[in-house]
């Protein structure tokens, strides 16, 4: 599964990426906007959402990225390894109910 991981912490980076790869997961971490985020994101399986540390244009990008490629969308406040790993666990499981589709 591809999972795109939008806000954070700079200096989490690579402990978001490991904790993606230890559950099997294909990840990008955008702690930051790139130029053309849009086409950055690309097609993945899921969205994570940061809102605690991410511009609201970022996340503005990533949703409407989501809306229209139909691609489920978490967001939690905390950007904390465990609430990482808490939230891909959900995007596995049949019927994720705290997964908008969008």
């Amino acid at each position: 599964m591809s999972i795109v991981v939008v806000g954070g912490h700079d200096r989490m980076h690579d402990e978001y990426r490991s904790v993606c790869h230890k559950l099997g997961h294909r990840v990008k971490v955008y702690t930051q906007m790139p130029a053309r985020f849009e086409k950055a994101i690309g097609k993945p399986d899921g969205i994570v959402v940061f809102t605690g540390t991410v511009s609201h244009k970022m996340v503005n990008v990533a949703v409407k990225e989501a809306k229209r490629k139909k691609i489920p969308v978490m967001r939690s406040h905390s950007s904390s390894v465990s609430a990482l790993a808490e939230l891909l666990g959900k995007f596995k499981g049949e019927g994720c109910a705290e997964c908008s589709n969008y």
